[in-house]
C-alpha cells in the first residue's frame, strides 16, 4: 500500500484573522445592542435623530457580515477593502453628533463604538505597524473632530487604540518573520534528508559500479586499465562531491531586522553575479580526484563572486603547470584556509620541482602562465601569489586574497 504524504502548511496569520473575524461580527452586535438599551448622562433615550442611528446600523449590519468573507485571510483582505472598511468606520464617528446632540459634552460611546477597532486591527494583521499607524491616525483625528472640545478621556482613548495598534502590528510582523525562518528551516532540513538518501544510492550502486571497473581494467591491462584509470578517477570525484553534500547553494545566517533570515546564494554554471558572495569551496571541489586531494573548512568560504571566480581560476593554472610539468602521475594537495581577513589556498605537488632561475627563464621565453595566470590575477585582486620551489622535493603555491579585495584594474589573461 503506497504511503500518503500530507503537507502541512504553517501560518501565524490565520488565528488572527479567525479572532478579527469573530471580534467584528461581536462588536457589530454590541454597537447595536448600545444603541437600543443606552441611556445618556440623565437617564433618557440617548439619539434625538434616531433615524440617523438607525440608518447607519443598519448599514453596520449587513456591511460587517457581507464582509466576514473578506477578512479570513491576507489574500481577501485587498487593500481596496481596507480602505472602505476604514471609511465606514470614520463615517460613523462622525455622524455621531447628528444622531445625539449631547455626545459632544460628555465622553459617550460613537455609532460604531469598539467596532471601528476592529477597522484599525485589519491593517495591522494586513501590513504591520506602519499600515496601523495609518489607520488609527485618521481613526484619531476623526474621534477628535467628533468631540469638538475633546477631554482628558478622549485623548487617553485616542493613545490607546494608536499605541496598541502599533504593537500589534509589529508582533505580526514579528510572528511572519519568524513563520520564515521556521519554514525555511524545515526545508533545509528536508533538503538534507533527501540530499543523505541520494548519497546513499549513489554509494551503493555508482561509486560500487565505478570501483569495479577501476579494478577490473587494471587486472585486464592494455586500454581497460586506462579505462580503470578514468572509471577510479570519477570515482574519487564524485564521492568528494557526495561527501560535500554535492555542492550545496550557501546558507548564510544572518541576524536582521525582520528576524534571523536564512539567504541561498546559488552558484549557476555561469557563475553568480558580482555583486553577489560566492562559496570558493562549490568551485574548487571540482578538481578533486584521484590525483589531486581536496581539503576545505566545514563552513563556506564567502568572497566576492569575482574574487572567487579570479581565484579558483588561478587554482586552475596551478594545477595545469602540475599536470604539464611534474607529469600525469604526480600527486597534488589543495589546502583551502579560512582566516578572519583572508583566504588563502595553497597547491602542493610531490613533482621534481622547478629549477633556480626557470621562471624568470620562462618570462623571458614568452611563457607567461605562472605570472600572468597567477600572479597576474591575485596582484588585480590585492592579493599575492608566492611560489616555494625545492628541486626534487615538489612546488608550493600560496595564493592569498582579501576578503574586502582592491577595485580590479581588469581582468588578467589565462596564456600560458
Amino acid at each position: 500500500m503506497a504511503k500518503r504524504e500530507r503537507v502541512v502548511r504553517m501560518s501565524v496569520e490565520l488565528p488572527l484573522w479567525r479572532a478579527l473575524t469573530g471580534y467584528r461580527v461581536l462588536t457589530m452586535i454590541y454597537a447595536v445592542l448600545l444603541a437600543i438599551f443606552g441611556k445618556d448622562n440623565v437617564g433618557q433615550q440617548r439619539f434625538e435623530r434616531p433615524w440617523v442611528a438607525v440608518a447607519y446600523l443598519a448599514f453596520l449590519f449587513v456591511w460587517t457580515l457581507a464582509t466576514l468573507p473578506k477578512v479570513r485571510s491576507a489574500a481577501s483582505c485587498t487593500k481596496r477593502f481596507l480602505v472602505a472598511d476604514l471609511v465606514v468606520a470614520l463615517t460613523g464617528i462622525l455622524l455621531t453628533p447628528l444622531a445625539d446632540f449631547d455626545s459632544q459634552s460628555f465622553d459617550g460611546p460613537t455609532l460604531p463604538s469598539i467596532w471601528t477597532a476592529g477597522s484599525v486591527l485589519a491593517f495591522a494583521i494586513k501590513g504591520g505597524w506602519r499600515w496601523a499607524a495609518f489607520a488609527s491616525t485618521f481613526v484619531a483625528v476623526a474621534n477628535i473632530i467628533q468631540r469638538g472640545e475633546p477631554s482628558r478621556d478622549t485623548y487617553h482613548n485616542v493613545l490607546l487604540v494608536w499605541v496598541a495598534s502599533i504593537a500589534i502590528g509589529y508582533v505580526v510582523e514579528v510572528a511572519r518573520a519568524s513563520e520564515r525562518t521556521l519554514a525555511r528551516a524545515l526545508e533545509i532540513e528536508a533538503t538534507t534528508r533527501e540530499r543523505e538518501r541520494l548519497a546513499r544510492d549513489i554509494h551503493d550502486s555508482v561509486l560500487q559500479v565505478l570501483a569495479m571497473v577501476q579494478r577490473r581494467g587494471t587486472a585486464i591491462g592494455g586500454e581497460a586499465a586506462e579505462l580503470g584509470r578514468m572509471a577510479g578517477e570519477q570515482e574519487v570525484a564524485l564521492r568528494t562531491l557526495v561527501s560535500s553534500g554535492l555542492v550545496p547553494p550557501t546558507r548564510v545566517s544572518e541576524d536582521a531586522a525582520e528576524g534571523a533570515v536564512v539567504r541561498t546564494v546559488d552558484v549557476d554554471d555561469e557563475g553568480p553575479g558580482d555583486g553577489a558572495a560566492c562559496d570558493l569551496r562549490a568551485l574548487l571541489a571540482p578538481h578533486a580526484g584521484s590525483r589531486t586531494s581536496f581539503a576545505e573548512p566545514g563552513a563556506p568560504v564567502l568572497l566576492p563572486a569575482e574574487s572567487a571566480r579570479e581565484l579558483a581560476a588561478a587554482v586552475s593554472a596551478a594545477l595545469d603547470n602540475v599536470r604539464v610539468h611534474a607529469g600525469p602521475d604526480a600527486q597534488a594537495w589543495i589546502l583551502v584556509e579560512d582566516e578572519p581577513g583572508e583566504v588563502i589556498v595553497t597547491v602542493r605537488d610531490d613533482g621534481p620541482g622547478i629549477p633556480e632561475g626557470r621562471l624568470a627563464q620562462a618570462e623571458g621565453e614568452g611563457r607567461l602562465g605562472v605570472a600572468l595566470s597567477i600572479r597576474g590575477r591575485l596582484r588585480d585582486l590585492g592579493g599575492t601569489a608566492e611560489l616555494i620551489s625545492v628541486p626534487g622535493q615538489g612546488c608550493e603555491v600560496e595564493l592569498k586574497v582579501p576578503k574586502a579585495p582592491k577595485v580590479s584594474r581588469g581582468k588578467a589573461g589565462s596564456a600560458r
